[in-house]
């Protein structure tokens, strides 16, 4: 007998595109239908954008699955999986829609296919309200591979918002279960470097405006470290114009944070200078051991690792919580969120833990 279809509300807690994302995935991963309604209800273009609809396609087509409601504008779904298969799989929502967040849809899925997989994502590299690629590449890369994760990710055009046209392609291995991790030392503080860059017809003295002010906002907190953010002018690798930057922070014990923070017209770059310094910096005074961007991130491999995850966070995120009530959901994961209260702790530290499924892969 079929299991039962799983209705999952999409208009709760943080209401948006997340939902889908992590809905769809363990949908896929565990082979289990699911109807999302109300689908980015509260929003002011409510229903599915161009890159959610290229997200759900991605993930039917990565598990020869079956999409009902798949269009634009629509507020219920329905997807019904079938075996996840290795190969090629191309997302195009042909817009400036973030690749970062085609690649949170995807990855976990093909994870646990009968093989290797290759994601060619298209739309915005470094789209605003959502991870740039460098953050991708830099900061989600080497901490979802503590889980046992292995991919590879290919930078190959850089898209701007409003034309797109990026392109990454990632090369995913399977695995045969994911480890659970444990991440509450953060160290001190050892190393701060960045990159500050203008593309397109924008002029490059905004790039050395943009590093010089973030530059000199951190060294008011932090005095010791040499701070290495390299300025950019992109030319070849680049479609449109935009300008940005992000700045990472590496601690003593591998954690990764990072802030950053993207042009628009009319805003000085010493403005977005500013944004991404104090993001960093509003993401070390906590001493946990992710930023804010990271949490929610590593909730759905958290729930399928085989074990006790324990990540010590800063103040718990809405799109934290709205991932691991649909985690719990969907899956027989437990979360426990815990204030931390030991002495390096502020009032803002906290631990998430989670007994994970251990969900295995059936090809290995």
């Amino acid at each position: 007998m079929a299991a039962a279809m799983v209705e999952m509300d999409g208009s709760i807690m943080e209401g948006g595109g997340q939902i889908l994302r992590v809905s769809a995935a363990l949908s896929c991963i565990n082979g289990a239908s699911i109807r999302i309604n109300k689908i980015r209800a509260g929003r002011g273009t409510p229903g599915l954008r161009p890159q959610h609809l290229s997200g759900l396609e991605l993930v039917r087509d990565i598990c020869c699955g079956n999409l009902e409601g798949g269009s634009v504008g629509s507020t219920e779904v329905t997807l019904a999986p079938g075996k996840i298969k290795a190969g090629n799989h191309t997302a195009d929502p042909q817009t400036a829609g973030s690749v970062g967040l085609l690649l949170q849809v995807s990855l976990p899925c093909a994870l646990y296919a009968d093989g290797p997989s290759e994601l060619c994502l298209k739309g915005g590299t470094n789209a605003d309200m959502a991870p740039q690629i460098d953050y991708t590449i830099k900061v989600f890369k080497p901490i979802v591979e503590k889980f046992g994760v292995h991919f590879n990710c290919d930078l190959r055009m850089r898209g701007y918002y409003p034309k797109g046209g990026g392109e990454v392609v990632a090369k995913v291995s399977p695995v045969s279960e994911l480890s659970p991790v444990n991440m509450t030392e953060r160290g001190t503080i050892s190393k701060i470097y960045g990159r500050s860059f203008v593309a397109g017809v924008l002029p490059y003295k905004l790039a050395k405006d943009m590093a010089t002010t973030a530059t000199r906002v951190i060294r008011r907190e932090i005095k010791d470290l040499y701070i290495n953010i390299q300025t950019l002018q992109e030319k070849d690798m680049a479609c449109g114009s935009g300008n940005g930057i992000i700045i990472i922070a590496e601690s003593s014990t591998g954690c990764i944070f990072a802030g950053s923070a993207l042009g628009k017209k009319g805003v000085y770059p010493d403005k977005v200078g500013f944004e991404a310094a104090e993001m960093l910096l509003r993401n070390i005074r906590h001493n946990g051991c992710v930023d804010e961007f990271l949490q929610d991130q590593l909730i759905l491999f958290m729930a399928l690792a085989n074990g006790i995850s324990r990540i010590r966070t800063g103040p718990v995120t809405l799109h934290t919580k709205t991932a691991i009530h649909v985690a719990e959901q969907l899956t027989q994961a437990k979360f426990t969120v815990t204030k931390a209260e030991d002495e390096n702790a502020s009032n803002d530290t906290y631990i998430i833990e989670c007994q994970g499924v251990g969900v295995t892969n059936p090809n290995f």
